[in-house]
């Protein structure tokens, strides 16, 4: 009972929770530069290299991994620019982008 007055407490104080704070953190634009292939283990995913528009890492070019349709020249939002995907080490890419 009293850890529940405690939670309720501190959502009445306006604090937010651990989770919620990273989904607000910054937001960084960034720029697809080039199509480098199909990742995942179907090919569902695409990697592409990005340019980061603003914020902290702003002219940083990086790889990404992106789900869904993408083509060069759209604006990604990325909710960190802290962490780069990794490499694909397949000469052979899965779909049209070679």
């Amino acid at each position: 009972m009293v850890k529940t007055q405690k939670k309720n407490e501190v959502k009445q104080q306006g604090q937010t929770s651990k989770g919620s704070d990273k989904i607000l953190g910054q937001i960084s634009p960034a720029v697809v530069q080039e199509l480098i292939g199909r990742t995942g283990f179907r090919g569902e995913a695409t990697q592409v290299k990005v340019l980061v528009q603003e914020g902290r890492d702003k002219g940083r070019a990086m790889r990404r991994n992106v789900r869904g349709a993408v083509k060069i020249g759209d604006i990604l939002m990325l909710r960190e620019t802290e962490i780069e995907a990794r490499r694909i080490k397949s000469n052979v890419t899965k779909g049209s982008y070679s």
